[in-house]
């Protein structure tokens, strides 16, 4: 995957490029935003992580360029601006996602990784399976071992989004934005009530547990 990180900050461009790389990815930087609005319109990138505080040119007047100009690639915007209107804002100027500084790179790296099946023909994937369990997207029809499981309309997109994810560790926030379409924490326990419920009707009576906690990061569906 070819990643574009603009970033004006030295040490957390390096450790981001680094970390990047180590992950096997090709990484190009920018440390302005004429930079990067340069490079951004002149290469093709399969993923952008733009800092909204930029010299020269700041990220939202980038994203907003480039949106205007009808180009999709999916951006990250990166910013020690949290409140939700911060976030609206940088939503609403074409971000397709919003990550508050600090971060983990893990979660970092799962949501670019996120963003770009987002953006490729893998999208178009009907079917998913994990182990025994199988999803089909266009019917909405989902079993385990044969016997029909029957899913509410959120149930079924949380699942959707955990077997489109399978063998990766999916943090709560993750789902609050790709299954609830929430851009910050409603301090409830709405992803927990769900799973409960997800998982009574996917691993019970079953011996082998397919949906997993992973204390301290999230969730993951597995072998």
């Amino acid at each position: 995957m070819k990643i574009l990180v603009i970033e004006d900050d030295r040490d957390a461009a390096s450790y981001l490029m680094q970390a990047l790389d180590e992950a096997g990815h090709v990484a190009h930087h920018a440390a302005d935003g004429e930079t990067g609005y340069a490079m951004a319109e002149g290469m093709d990138y399969d993923v952008l992580v733009v800092d909204r505080m930029l010299p020269r040119r700041d990220g939202l007047s980038i994203v907003e360029a480039l949106r205007a100009q009808g180009d999709a690639t999916p951006v990250i915007i990166l910013s020690a601006l949290g409140e939700v209107d911060d976030r609206v804002t940088g939503l609403r100027a074409g971000g397709d996602d919003y990550l508050v500084k600090p971060y983990a790179f893990t979660e970092l790296l799962a949501r670019i990784e996120v963003l770009a099946r987002r953006n490729s023909p893998a999208e178009a994937q009907t079917h998913y399976q994990v182990a025994d369990l199988l999803l089909d997207r266009l019917s909405r029809k989902v079993t385990r071992g044969g016997d029909l499981v029957n899913l509410q309309p959120r149930e079924f997109r949380l699942l959707e989004y955990l077997m489109k994810n399978a063998g990766r560790v999916v943090t709560r926030t993750m789902l609050l934005e790709n299954v609830w379409d929430y851009h910050f924490d409603p301090q409830t326990n709405v992803i927990d009530v769900h799973m409960s419920r997800l998982r009574g009707k996917i691993d019970k009576g079953h011996e082998v547990q397919l949906l997993q906690t992973v204390r301290g990061a999230g969730y993951i569906i597995r072998e």
